[in-house]
């Protein structure tokens, strides 16, 4: 299993507490958990130094995690609720262009506490709670939300990661279970749910990104890290991580074409149908298409024949 290379070191204060990348073509987009107000910042891909900021005027209660949608728009999960006693979470949506859209979102079993957001090809946002002892809730809208809302989840599934060795994060083993961040290829065929110690991939089929994670995941370790949040894919496959820095230098690493572990367990292209080429036809093609004419031309004889019989 390849190791997590480190990119940069991660310095500028305004990002101690990284719990949220996303790569949008060759930008890598990072945010920090807390704070009065949404702040996105672009990272220099070989400094991490901040080189563009983008903000949207809503000051979120908890924001944790940040997710790209198919149409290019940053989404940051504002679903943080280490209490349980939130009435709604949010999303917040900043467009390519034009003002940024708040979406309040309600459980349909009670307030949950999370970290981890994935938007499907519908622009539906999929969360996944941060459990200690029982499987995440995987939670959907049935559509897209619209307005301020609230809209309502809907528990659509239940998801265990497996148990790892790995070392690094806040709570030991126990962290090693929790789901602290998730993410989706540029493609849509694999899904990475990360813990403090680790990313999972799934390989996702037909768009499917709730069914995509009753797979069997590949484990991509991510040791070492102080409080790891943070994690994305750059277009060829590479998984990006990133973590909270508690006191030490933060980072930001690499492990290369990491989505390429799950290439055999994604399905197979389906069989061609193009339309026929003006290649030459292969030299037997006329005898065999003569032979099927004289077939059909007995065929037709013999049944004149019976005819006149009758």
């Amino acid at each position: 299993m390849p190791a997590p290379e480190a990119r940069c070191a991660v310095d500028d204060p305004r990002l101690t507490e990284l719990s949220g990348l996303v790569v949008d073509g060759g930008a890598l987009w990072a945010m920090s958990d807390g704070g009065s107000r949404v702040e996105l910042h672009r990272l220099d891909p070989s400094t991490c130094a901040v080189v563009d900021s983008r903000t949207a005027a809503v000051n979120p209660y908890d924001a944790e995690d940040l997710a790209l949608a198919p149409d290019g728009a940053l989404w940051v999960a504002d679903i943080g609720d280490n209490e349980r006693r939130r009435d709604t979470v949010a999303v917040i949506v900043l467009p390519v262009r034009g003002e940024s859209r708040l979406h309040r979102l309600t459980y349909p079993d009670g307030p949950h506490d999370a970290e981890a957001l994935l938007v499907d090809a519908a622009g539906r946002p999929v969360v996944i709670t941060k459990e200690a002892r029982s499987p995440a809730g995987v939670y959907r809208t049935v559509h897209p939300p619209e307005g301020l809302g609230p809209t309502p989840l809907v528990r659509v599934g239940e998801l265990t990661l497996p148990p790892s060795a790995t070392e690094g994060g806040p709570l030991g083993g126990l962290g090693s279970r929790m789901v602290t961040g998730a993410a989706v290829t540029a493609d849509g065929s694999v899904v990475a749910v990360r813990s403090y110690t680790d990313a999972w991939l799934y390989p996702v089929r037909g768009g499917d990104l709730v069914a995509a994670l009753e797979a069997t995941p590949v484990q991509v370790p991510l040791p070492d890290e102080p409080q790891g949040e943070a994690v994305a894919f750059e277009s060829d496959g590479t998984l990006v991580s990133g973590s909270e820095t508690r006191g030490v230098r933060g980072e930001i690493r690499a492990v290369p074409e990491a989505a390429g572990l799950v290439a055999d367990r994604l399905p197979a292209a389906a069989p061609s149908t193009a339309a026929p080429t003006d290649e030459p036809a292969p030299d037997w093609l006329p005898a065999g298409i003569g032979a099927a004419v004289v077939v059909g031309a007995l065929l037709l004889v013999i049944a004149g024949m019976a005819v006149r019989r009758r």
